[in-house]
């Protein structure tokens, strides 16, 4: 195996008001938004396997959607962490348990971002075996200011220079692994995304630039917006 994804779906969505589903459970047209996820890499002929984080008394259930879609890849599922800097640093440990290649590709992703594509999974393996590292970004469309305390605007950035991080995050296995365990022994465990945990530790970070619909859902709106998006996308492929 050279390319692994690894998808975390740990979070209980509180943002998302959905009380007893968490949001990565949610279904659109009776499919679950984290299949829909998967999918994106079960079906990519590079990806060699997946490896899911989830919570814990969810895991039978996501196992059976495994089961019931008949997901052949997803080699690893275990108990998300308290973070998601934590549930990572699990699904990692398990990797590294199991397989030995230093430099496999690890596609680190959001369970709830389902609109990722073939292409850009393709332009972040390309950009990790070249550069060693491959941050998903999008071009900021929007004024960017910065405030004061008393909410007046004390700069504007001149936005031709910024980027939205997004996911996939993708590295070198012992990379990622190695800066997870410096980040547990100096007791950092809420490190905002991989790419932070990276920078902080000195590494050079990479970048592909990714569409627009690769949104993760959060708030009810993001899946309004999310299923407003596939059933575009599925309308052009009738055409």
């Amino acid at each position: 195996m050279n390319n692994i994804a690894t998808i975390f779906a740990g979070g209980s969505g509180i943002r998302m008001n959905t009380h007893a589903l968490p949001k990565q459970f949610l279904q659109l047209h009776g499919k679950e938004v984290i299949i829909y996820t998967i999918e994106q890499f079960e079906q990519h002929p590079a990806v060699d396997a997946i490896a899911v984080a989830c919570i814990k008394k969810w895991i039978p259930f996501l196992q059976s959607l495994l089961e019931k879609y008949q997901i052949k890849k997803v080699k690893w599922v275990v108990e998300g962490g308290k973070t998601g800097q934590e549930s990572i640093c699990k699904i990692l440990t398990a990797i590294k348990n199991d397989y030995r290649e230093e430099n496999a590709v690890v596609l680190i992703h959001d369970g709830v971002r389902p609109l990722i594509n073939s292409e850009l999974i393709t332009h972040c393996i390309d950009s990790v075996e070249k550069y060693g590292s491959a941050i998903t970004v999008t071009p900021e469309i929007e004024t960017v200011v910065a405030l004061d305390n008393h909410k007046k605007i004390i700069s504007i950035t001149d936005r031709s220079t910024c980027y939205h991080a997004k996911a996939p995050q993708c590295f070198r296995l012992n990379d990622i692994y190695a800066a997870h365990l410096h980040a547990k022994e100096e007791g950092l465990n809420n490190v905002i995304d991989s790419a932070s945990l990276m920078a902080h530790y000195g590494h050079e970070l990479y970048t592909v630039e990714g569409g627009y619909e690769n949104i993760k859902i959060t708030t009810p709106t993001d899946f309004y917006l999310f299923r407003a998006l596939f059933e575009a996308q599925e309308n052009l492929q009738k055409l």
